[in-house]
């Protein structure tokens, strides 16, 4: 009798079910010859018998088989492997591979994004996460904003018109949009100049891909976002960084490079600055926008939290200034929400919106009609705006007291300028405290952090006050080992 124990070999502690093992060992025999077309196969009873395992199991293998045309089943008489099979030259038996087609990798040439890309799926995840300024979704008014969502989806106008017109955006969030940024951040504009994105990142590409090419010049602070860089990267442009000081962005660095050369784009976060926090100065917004136009470059103005601001009144965006239609400004509910909300939005001339939008089409049809939509309601209600003086208050109150915790606490390992709002403190630690090293402890998961500044990001505006204490007492648990070793 042909040894097919031999050439199906069932591996009971793999993720791949009995039955697929089985079939798939058939079908690696037809393919290298072993099996040729009309050979029988023995009954589900003979072969169950041989390879140890139930006789549904067989069944079920040998039903995969021939819903695939690998073999015939002539009931109550045999099983054979297909005449329409084509000859294989026969080759030596090997164990059976029984992995599913996509845990192979793809062996034909294809761009590289990162050379160390990964997959987070599975990745331990501990206790204490210290994000890079997250909104507390405890707080957030998403319960609301999912019933008007369930609400929509019970209507028989929402639903019929749910997936029209949302390549720029709904028309019903445009139009409560235009009326809050122009009551919240000075901005006269109209829907036509709103394209919703999922996201303050997606309005980075999309501005990123209409501004750049392969010969422009971008200007960044340094440090930056580094996704925003490397979404610049991407287009072929050259980066070239601007140091990035208690006052903002160094405008007078950015007059010198743009008298020597020819500037296309300034990326610029005038509000709380990634990853340092840092609010750009008055002076230095006037003469950056007086920069973009005397050289005719654009800002790409990225807004992300404007809305945190616990001093004073925060300054008014430059693209409410006067600057010709020469800044792209983009903003982002998922800082005010939640960070897994992707709804945002960039604000430039009708003409590159309008190419922003065909752009957008092209990776996606368009967005959520329906939680467009409910937003648009969270807003008109003035839900939005009591959500955010309630967050602010929180916020506020939480970053004083992770203001009081770090100097009682951790004093002697770190130093900061405590931010006037944002939702993260930019701590850079002492020389002796390497912050790659405090970043691979198991204990804890820092998020944002800076080699060359020695710095990391403590995003504090998710945390309550009890987790705020625990998190600082695992920084100091995590530093004092450090300390013992130095």
């Amino acid at each position: 009798m042909f040894p097919y124990e031999h050439i199906i070999q069932i591996d009971k502690e793999s993720k791949v079910p009995v039955y697929r093992q089985i079939a798939i060992s058939i079908i690696n025999a037809i393919r290298n010859g072993t099996l040729k077309a009309g050979t029988h196969l023995p009954g589900s009873r003979e072969l169950a018998k041989t390879l140890g395992v139930h006789r549904k199991t067989v069944i079920a293998g040998y039903e995969e088989l021939d819903a695939q045309d690998w073999i015939m089943i002539v009931p109550r008489k045999y099983v054979a492997v297909s005449e329409h099979i084509p000859l294989f030259t026969p080759q030596k038996w090997s164990e059976p591979n029984i992995q599913t087609p996509y845990e192979n990798n793809l062996n034909v040439p294809f761009r590289m994004i990162e050379k160390n890309a990964f997959n987070e799926n599975g990745i331990f995840c501990p206790d204490i996460i210290i994000d890079d300024g997250h909104p507390d979704v405890r707080i957030s008014p998403i319960d609301g904003l999912l019933r008007t969502y369930r609400s929509l989806t019970s209507r028989k106008y929402a639903i019929k018109n749910a997936n029209i017109g949302t390549s720029q955006g709904t028309l019903k969030l445009r139009e409560e949009l235009v009326s809050y940024l122009s009551v919240t951040r000075g901005l006269n504009i109209s829907v036509a100049n709103l394209l919703i994105t999922h996201g303050a990142q997606m309005s980075i590409y999309l501005s990123a891909q209409l501004l750049l090419g392969h010969s422009s010049k971008i200007i960044v602070g340094k440090p930056n976002y580094p996704v925003a860089n490397k979404t610049f990267e991407e287009t072929g442009a050259k980066i070239i960084e601007v140091n990035v000081d208690e006052k903002g962005i160094d405008t007078d660095a950015i007059e010198k490079i743009c008298k020597r050369k020819k500037i296309d784009a300034v990326y610029v976060i005038p509000h709380h600055h990634y990853p340092t926090t840092v609010t750009l100065s008055v002076e230095r917004r006037v003469k950056l926008l007086e920069l973009s136009k005397q050289f005719s470059f654009t800002i790409i103005e990225d807004d992300y939290d404007y809305d945190y601001h616990y001093t004073s009144a925060p300054y008014l965006p430059l693209s409410s200034g006067n600057h010709n239609g020469n800044v792209i400004y983009i903003g982002s509910f998922s800082k005010i929400l939640d960070p897994s909300l992707r709804i945002g939005f960039m604000i430039a001339p009708k003409n590159f919106i309008e190419q922003g939008t065909a752009l957008r089409k092209i990776i996606d049809v368009g967005g959520d009609g329906y939680m467009q939509n409910a937003l648009a309601m969270l807003i008109k209600e003035g839900e939005l705006k009591r959500h955010l003086k309630k967050a602010k208050k929180c916020y506020h109150e939480r970053r004083d007291f992770l203001d009081v915790l770090l100097k009682e606490k951790l004093s002697e390992y770190v130093s900061y300028i405590l931010p006037t709002g944002g939702m993260a403190i930019w701590l850079k630690l002492k020389p002796d405290f390497p912050i790659a090293q405090l970043a691979a402890t198991a204990q804890f998961k820092i998020i944002r952090w800076n080699m060359e500044q020695n710095a990391f990001r403590f995003g504090f505006a998710s945390m309550n006050e009890t987790e705020l204490v625990q998190a600082v007492e695992a920084l100091k648990m995590e530093l004092q080992k450090i300390k013992r070793k130095v």
